[in-house]
C-alpha cells in the first residue's frame, strides 16, 4: 500500500507533467516517461468507461459504495487523482508565468517556443520512416494541417466556447502522447495566448472572490475555463483512444503524421511574433536576435530531456 512520501513522489511527478505541458513543444507524455509512469497513466486512462463512471456515480447512494470503491481502484483512481493534482497545480502555475511574459517579452517567448517545437521534432524525425506510399502521404498530411491551421487560426478564429471546447478536447488528449505537445496544438489553433491568459484571470477571480473583492473576473472566465476542461475529458476519452489504436494498428504512419504535425507547426511562433510586430512597428532585424537567443534557449532544453529518455522505449 502506498505511504504519504509515494503520493508526495507521485504529485511531484504531476507537477513535472504540467509544467510541460503547459509549454508547447515539450509533451507531458515524454516526462511520465522520463519519470516512470507512462504504462501506468495509459492503463488508467483506458480503463475509464461509461460503465465504470455509472458506477462511481451510483456511489451517492449509500448501498452502491462498495461496487463504487471496486470501480475506483478498477481505474486506479487514487493515482489518477494525485497525478491531476499535479497536473493541474504546475499547469495554473506555469500559464499565468506565461501569460505574463506573453505580455511584457513576446518575441523572446514565443522564440523559445520555437525551440522547443524545432527541437522536438528534430529529435522524434529520428523514428520516422517515410519509405511508404503511405507514410509519405500520412507526413504531407500532418505538416500540410498544421503549416496551414497555423497561419489561419491565429488571424481567423474567435476564441468562442465552441472553439474553446475543441481547443480542448485536442489539447488535453495530445498531452498523454509522448513527443505530442498539447500546448502547442493550441499555438496551432490561436488559443494558447487566449487560454493562458483566461486561467490567469480565473486565478485571480477565485483569489479576489475569496478575499470578498468582488468575483466579476470569475464570472467572465469560468466558461472558457469549463468549456476547455469539458472538451479535454471528451478529447482523453475519445481523441486519445483513437490515436493509441491508430498507433497499434499503422504504427510508422501515424508517428509520420503525428511528426510532420510539429514540423509543421514551427509556422506557429512566427506567425504570432510577426503580428506582434506589426502592431509595435518593431522590424524584423532588429528582433530577430532575441528570438534566436530564445530559440537556442528552448532547443537545449528539449535536448537535455531527450538525453534522460532516450533510452525509454515505447
Amino acid at each position: 500500500m502506498a505511504g504519504l512520501r509515494d503520493w508526495v513522489t507521485l504529485y511531484l511527478k504531476g507537477v513535472a507533467m504540467g509544467s510541460a505541458d503547459a509549454v508547447p513543444g515539450v509533451s507531458g507524455g515524454t516526462i511520465a516517461l522520463i519519470v516512470g509512469i507512462y504504462e501506468r497513466l495509459i492503463a488508467a486512462v483506458t480503463a475509464v468507461d461509461p460503465s465504470r463512471i455509472r458506477r462511481l456515480l451510483a456511489g451517492l447512494h449509500p448501498d452502491n459504495i462498495p461496487d463504487a470503491r471496486a470501480a475506483f481502484h478498477e481505474i486506479d483512481g487514487a493515482f489518477l487523482v494525485v497525478l491531476l493534482a499535479g497536473i493541474g497545480t504546475a499547469v495554473i502555475a506555469v500559464l499565468s508565468g506565461v501569460d505574463y511574459l506573453l505580455d511584457t517579452r513576446p518575441v523572446a517567448t514565443y522564440g523559445f517556443f520555437f525551440g522547443l517545437i524545432a527541437a522536438s521534432a528534430a529529435v522524434l524525425l529520428g523514428d520516422v520512416e517515410l519509405d511508404t506510399p503511405r507514410r509519405k502521404a500520412a507526413a504531407i498530411g500532418g505538416f500540410s494541417l498544421a503549416f496551414l491551421a497555423s497561419g489561419y487560426a491565429s488571424t481567423a478564429l474567435a476564441s468562442s466556447l465552441p472553439v474553446v471546447f475543441v481547443a480542448g478536447a485536442v489539447a488535453v488528449s495530445a498531452m498523454i502522447l509522448p513527443g505530442v505537445s498539447g500546448s502547442l496544438l493550441l499555438v496551432v489553433l490561436g488559443q494558447y495566448e487566449y487560454m493562458s491568459g483566461t486561467v490567469s484571470r480565473f486565478v485571480d477571480g477565485i483569489a479576489g472572490f475569496a478575499l470578498g473583492n468582488g468575483s466579476d473576473a470569475l464570472t467572465e472566465t469560468l466558461p472558457p475555463v469549463a468549456a476547455f476542461l469539458l472538451g479535454g475529458v471528451v478529447g482523453v476519452f475519445t481523441i486519445a483512444h483513437a490515436v493509441k489504436y491508430a498507433l497499434s494498428r499503422a504504427r510508422a504512419a501515424t508517428l509520420a503524421f503525428l511528426v510532420s504535425l510539429i514540423v509543421g507547426a514551427l509556422r506557429a511562433p512566427v506567425v504570432e511574433v510577426s503580428i506582434r510586430l506589426s502592431e509595435s512597428g518593431e522590424p524584423w532585424s532588429a528582433a530577430a536576435p532575441r528570438f534566436a537567443l530564445a530559440a537556442v534557449g528552448g532547443a537545449a532544453l528539449v535536448l537535455v530531456l531527450d538525453r534522460y529518455s532516450a533510452a525509454i522505449e515505447y
